[in-house]
């Protein structure tokens, strides 16, 4: 039960491409997973071989991913000879399709990625950390608005993950229970927001910062989204066509780091 604190903000921030840049870690857990769901394909010296690359292509098609699983997908879809501009532009509807080939089950791959970065945190945390990055400036301004504001995380990240990067590597203790992943139950994060209005019904304002256009598109059309004021940064997964739309609605606004950090009351 959250008791709501009138007067306050409720600010809701996406994780991975607003707060962390975790593209390098989720492309090499990747495959790491890959490696144990094919292990024909992925347990050889060509892949091995192949994998700077796959890690770099990774990074260009992040724009495109909802949820961490898909990576796995991802990456076997790229080494196959599947282009970057092929996935920016299909992968809403190749996710299923090769999700169909391949007998593959959404479940069972949120239990397979989640499993490859347990055992490389319990094995290794510092080497799981590594590949992370708290985006410059951010985490100063996050820690800012949690003395003022009722601050949350809205992620698809599974919520441990989110937890230890924002303790280790952001230097946050972020209350757990104020870490809202919507990963295994696949809810829209609209659904979320809307009960963190209600749960703070006398709060001063609402304000929810993306990196995923389509994510405040959707938000947009959700019931009580007008009480909400919407913001993609311009520095997450996102591409300059997403960033131009975003800009030319007039429920988004497109913010740079400067914006955010006084968005959240670190400087005037």
């Amino acid at each position: 039960m959250v008791t709501a604190s009138a007067g306050k903000r409720v600010v809701a921030l996406d994780f991975d491409g607003v707060v962390c840049d975790s593209v390098g870690e989720s492309s090499l857990s990747a495959f790491k997973a890959a490696a144990i769901q094919w292990p024909e394909i992925f347990q050889t010296a060509a892949a091995e071989a192949a994998k700077p690359q796959l890690v770099e292509q990774m990074r260009a098609v992040r724009p495109v991913v909802e949820t961490g699983y898909e990576n796995v997908v991802q990456i076997r879809c790229l080494y196959e000879g599947v282009t970057v501009e092929q996935m920016l532009a299909g992968w809403h509807d190749m996710l299923p399709a090769k999700m169909k080939e391949w007998g593959l089950q959404r479940s069972e791959l949120v239990e397979l990625f989640g499993g490859v970065r347990d055992s490389w945190i319990a094995d290794d945390l510092a080497g799981w950390l590594a590949p992370n990055r708290i985006y410059p400036g951010v985490a100063d301004a996050v820690a800012a608005a949690m003395q003022q504001d009722d601050v949350y995380i809205v992620t698809t990240k599974q919520a441990h993950y989110t937890e230890v990067l924002l303790r280790d590597m952001a230097g946050i203790s972020f209350p757990s229970d104020r870490i809202h992943s919507t990963t295994v139950s696949g809810e829209p994060k609209a659904s979320v927001l809307g009960r963190l209005a209600a749960q703070h019904a006398d709060a001063a304002g609402y304000i929810f910062v993306e990196d995923k256009h389509s994510t405040l598109e959707k938000v947009t059309k959700a019931p009580g989204a007008e009480a909400w004021q919407l913001y993609l940064v311009d520095w997450g997964y996102n591409t300059p066509a997403e960033r131009q739309a975003a800009a030319a609605d007039p429920r988004i606004t497109v913010v740079d780091l400067q914006h955010f950090q006084q968005l959240m009351g670190l400087s005037s």
